[in-house]
Formats: C-alpha cells, sequence, structure tokens
C-alpha cells in the first residue's frame, strides 16, 4: 500500500469491510485487495471507493461500473472522461455477453483530407491538439446504455461524481506532474479560464474544484441523456466550436448513438475468451496473438526469456501488420474479420517465423486473409458476488485529449481524430500506420486499441482485464494472460512483471526499463532493436478463486487502487 505525503488517508483494508470511509481529503492508494461480495479496480482510489459503496448500496456490477466512470471523470482528468468514449465488454449472470461500443464518431464536417495541409503533408498538432481534433463524444450516451443492466437510478450512481466535482479533492502527485506538464497548452488551446490552470504550481495534496463539471453532471443528472447530448451543455459545446474554429454541431450530438455489439468469443488453452469486436482492433489482435502462440510450448521457454519474448514479438509484429491493413469501422469497410481469425491463416502466418532469429517488418507485413463481407486510456473491472463481470476501458486519446476544455461545461474534449489513419503510411500519436480500412469519414467511428476482456474457466468468469496505453494495449493484456494461464504466475505478478511491445511499425522492440538485461542483450545478438520505455500499460485485473474469492489488483505503475468488500 502506497501513502503520499499528504495529510489524509483512505480508510479501506485489503481485507473485508463493509463501509469504506471515502474522504476526498484522506486516502491512500491501495495495489491489492481479497474480497468476497465484490471487487473493482481503476485508475484512481477515490473512484474505486465509489463503485464499492454502490456495490454496498445494492448496485451490481454494471452499476459500479457506471459509478467508477463517472468519478473518474472528477478525479482523473487526464483520462476519464465525459468527453470521450470508450468500450464495454460483460458477462451477466444469467451466463450472457454483451459489448457495448461507444467510441466516438467524426463530425459531419469531418472529410479524409481533414489533416492534410496545403501541400497534401499531414499537419502533426491539428489532430491531437485544440479544437478539431475532438470526436463527437459517447461516453454519456455509454453510461445511459449501460444502465440497461443496472439496478439503481442513475441518479444514485452519478451523486458521487457531483459531490467530487463541486466540493473538491485532494490531488495526487501523478496529478499535479499533469497539471503542471500541461499547463502552456491549456492556456493555449481554451478559449475560457479553466479549473486546471492557476497562478502557481500544483502539487500533492493540493485541492482540485470543478464546479462548471458539477453543473454538467448535475444537468445529466436532472435531464438524462439531453442533458449532454441536447439543452444547455450541447449548446455550450457548440458555441466553443464556434469560439474555437471546431465542426461538431449540435446536429452531430443529437445523431450520437451507442452500439450493443457481439463480443467476440475464442478460446485458449480450455478457457472461453470474451472481447471487443470492430471498430476495436484490441480483440481481434489479442485473438490472433494467442491463436498463433498456442501450438508453442510456451510455458517450457519460461516467462520474460529470450526465447519466450522472442515467439511472442513475432506474434504482435504479424498481428499489427495486419492491424495497419485491413482494422477499420466495418460499419464503413469491409473488415475481414473471419478471414483475420482463421486458424489455417494465422498457422500460415508464422511459417517464416525461426526461432532464435528477429524477423524484420519489411518481408513480414500484412497477411492476405480471405475476405468475407459481412496512451491516454483509462480501465476499470468490475465483479460482483451475483456472478456480473464488466471490463470497461474509456478514453479521451492522448493526456487530457485535446487540452480543449468546454467553455462553462467543464470537461474536455477528446482527440480521437488521430485514430484515424490521416494519411496511408503515416503514423499517429502512437506511431501506427494505416489505410483505406482506417481513412476518415463522417459519421465512422476512428479504430481502437482498447481490449477489454473477461475470460471464463468451467463456464465461470475467471479473469477480468484490461490496460490503456494506446497500441500497448492489446499486448499488455496478451502478456498479462499468458502470465497466467501459460507461465502460472500469481495475479500481483502477472499485471507486474516487465512489459515488451512490437506492433510491426516501427520495426522496434519496445521493453520496460526494468527488463532483465540478460535478455535484452540476448534478444540484441537475435538481430532486434531494442528500445526503452518507462512504461508499457497499466493493467487493471480481477481473478477469481476457486472459492468463489476475489483477488483484485492495481497496476503498480500508476494510481490504479484496488478494493473490494
Amino acid at each position: 500500500m502506497r501513502h503520499f505525503l499528504l495529510p489524509f488517508l483512505f480508510l479501506l483494508s485489503a481485507c473485508a469491510v463493509r463501509k469504506p470511509v471515502a474522504d476526498p481529503f484522506n486516502y491512500t492508494i491501495q495495489k491489492k485487495a481479497e474480497a468476497a461480495h465484490g471487487a473493482v479496480v481503476s485508475a484512481h482510489p477515490l473512484a474505486t471507493a465509489v463503485g464499492v459503496q454502490i456495490m454496498q448500496k445494492g448496485g451490481n456490477a454494471f452499476d459500479a461500473a457506471i459509478a467508477t466512470q463517472l468519478a473518474l471523470a472528477v478525479v482523473y482528468p487526464g483520462a476519464g472522461n465525459i468527453g470521450g468514449g470508450g468500450f464495454l465488454v460483460g458477462r451477466l449472470a444469467n451466463g450472457t455477453p454483451v459489448a457495448l461500443d461507444y467510441r466516438e464518431t467524426a463530425p459531419a464536417a469531418a472529410h479524409r483530407d481533414l489533416y492534410l495541409d496545403a501541400q497534401g503533408n499531414v499537419d502533426p498538432v491539428k489532430s491531437i491538439s485544440g479544437h478539431v481534433a475532438g470526436g463527437v463524444p459517447g461516453t454519456v450516451a455509454g453510461l445511459f446504455e449501460t444502465q440497461r443492466y443496472a439496478k439503481l437510478s442513475f441518479r444514485e450512481l452519478i451523486e458521487p461524481a457531483i459531490r467530487l466535482a463541486e466540493n473538491g479533492f485532494a490531488i495526487t502527485e501523478n496529478e499535479a506532474s499533469g497539471l503542471n506538464h500541461f499547463r502552456d497548452s491549456f492556456l493555449k488551446y481554451n478559449t475560457r479560464p479553466v479549473a486546471f490552470v492557476r497562478d502557481r504550481t500544483w502539487k500533492a495534496g493540493d485541492t482540485l474544484r470543478q464546479p462548471e463539471l458539477a453543473a454538467t453532471l448535475r444537468r445529466i443528472r436532472d435531464e438524462g441523456i439531453q442533458g449532454f447530448y441536447g439543452g444547455e451543455t450541447a449548446r455550450l459545446i457548440t458555441e466553443e466550436m464556434q469560439r474555437g474554429g471546431g465542426i461538431i454541431t449540435a446536429a452531430d450530438l443529437q445523431g450520437y448513438r451507442a452500439k450493443w455489439r457481439t463480443p467476440l468469443q475464442f478460446t485458449y488453452k480450455g478457457c472461453t475468451v470474451l472481447s471487443m469486436p470492430m471498430p476495436s482492433s484490441g480483440g481481434t489482435l489479442l485473438q490472433q496473438m494467442l491463436t498463433m502462440t498456442e501450438r508453442y510450448p510456451l510455458a517450457s521457454y519460461g516467462h520474460n526469456s529470450a526465447a519466450a519474448v522472442q515467439l511472442m514479438t513475432e506474434v504482435e509484429r504479424r498481428a499489427y501488420a495486419d492491424r495497419a491493413q485491413f482494422m477499420g469501422d466495418a460499419d464503413f469497410y469491409p473488415v475481414p474479420q473471419q478471414g483475420l481469425l482463421d486458424t489455417n491463416y494465422l498457422r500460415a502466418r508464422m511459417r517464416d517465423y525461426v526461432p532464435g532469429k528477429a524477423g524484420n517488418s519489411v518481408s513480414t507485413g500484412p497477411g492476405s486473409p480471405a475476405r468475407k463481407v459481412s496512451e491516454q486510456t483509462t480501465h476499470l473491472s468490475v465483479i460482483d458476488a451475483a456472478g456480473n463481470a464488466v471490463s470497461v476501458t474509456t478514453t479521451l486519446n492522448n493526456a487530457y485529449g485535446s487540452k480543449t476544455l468546454i467553455g462553462g461545461a467543464g470537461f474536455l474534449l477528446n482527440d480521437e481524430m488521430d485514430d484515424f489513419s490521416a494519411k496511408p503510411g503515416v503514423p499517429n500519436l502512437y506511431g501506427a500506420v494505416g489505410g483505406e480500412a482506417n481513412a476518415i469519414a463522417a459519421g465512422k467511428r476512428m479504430l481502437s486499441s482498447m481490449s477489454p476482456t473477461i475470460v471464463l474457466r468451467d463456464g465461470k468468469p475467471w479473469i477480468v482485464v484490461g490496460t490503456p496505453g494506446g497500441t500497448t494495449i492489446p499486448t499488455s493484456v496478451f502478456q498479462t494472460l499468458v502470465n497466467i494461464i501459460d507461465f502460472g504466475l500469481d495475479p500481483e505478478a502477472a499485471v507486474n512483471r516487465p512489459k515488451f511491445h512490437h506492433q510491426w511499425l516501427p520495426d522496434l522492440l519496445y521493453v520496460e526499463k526494468d527488463f532483465p538485461a540478460n535478455v535484452r542483450r540476448q534478444l540484441e545478438e537475435m538481430g532486434y532493436t531494442l528500445d526503452e520505455r518507462g512504461q508499457i500499460g497499466r493493467t487493471e485485473l480481477i481473478l477469481v478463486a476457486p472459492d468463489g474469492r476475489f483477488t483484485a489488483v492495481g497496476d503498480k505503475r500508476g494510481d490504479d487502487t484496488a478494493a473490494g468488500f
């Protein structure tokens, strides 16, 4: 349990507790919780506590997921949001799997050359900062759709977030660092004063109050979904667009709809895996990577050994090459989903794999699947005693999204338009490339890497998992699952062991700074070019033991907190 040098204490034990005291000015970060009745893991201790309290009031995992997301929109503004979008994968107590897509959409005025200059080159800033960077937000629509499976009223679920926004809370060291780092951007890309900017440096323990956000949340509480997509909030959004040259209109807001999708469902080593379909590439990549891996005796190689890392790297390379060529919004482009997931196709993708020798991304490009027409992000995992399990990943894209707050409404607009392919072959913020499948089009959902995932064993929820991290999301989930299923690591080790990532282009093998030096050396001898990263992913995981008890783990890499009762 990590304590901050702040005058506060969050009174929540790792053991069973009936009534956790979530004092916004008095809390610590807790990385592991054991529980029997319900568990929540999220990016912030106050949001986690809200989710647990909602279940203690009689809510289920879906209630807790809604309330936790709303709280994150207040206490974790770098990624928690009502101005972004996300994906939900759930498994109902009756065994029904569900998937909800509330990804942002391109405004009606968007077009494929939106981010090109007069010479036809991509403007490297326009799609990630400022008013034109934002897609039509989907989070609020997603929250109201999620309530289909909840038990409590939306009013009960949103009240904790309203109180946190109105009364304020003590910020963590990480949040203070983020607000200070992006101060100049907040000043540059806003047309009105914002709560994140003040005349002195932020430090851990300072109080952040967001009265305009509180007012917006109250409108949503009182007016329902139209409290965001219509009325006063919609007026404030469109006026902000006009002041800053943005392109989201009232018609765009009124036309937005969240969509229920059919979850991807496949087996790996006797387990059933549920994940997200298009327009998230995450589930497809995860299925591709696990299927390509399954034929090899991975466990015998040893965890994070050079042999294991090499195999998984080459699997990642091939999956991400397919992502660049074939994946996008299947409502707009004929994604060859069945071909990409065909077992024979995936086996053929590994024919040129040579153990002990690095591949390269020039010779190993996208495959030829059969066609049949048919980094700043946040994740939360929730489970209850009835058997409801919810895995949610939501995002503004980059940290603090477009850096533009909606004047008078107090929330940040996403910069998700950067997740489109602005020009074939030109990388986005995360270095990902794409083509026609992910080209900009009005009303289209941009391709995502978010990978909310639930693993069933013997037909019951076993693992609820997900992570932020842009294009590193699928590989982080992939490695976490392999750590548990193949290597037998306990939940904490599976989440916290050093990770690696390869995404085809650039042809680099990213490793975390604490990755073993001897393994690095062996990989370089094989021919890989390594690039050190501070961190890869921030995984939120819940594992269900055979006796039905929950172990919830928050990643050591951030303020992530686990709690239960």
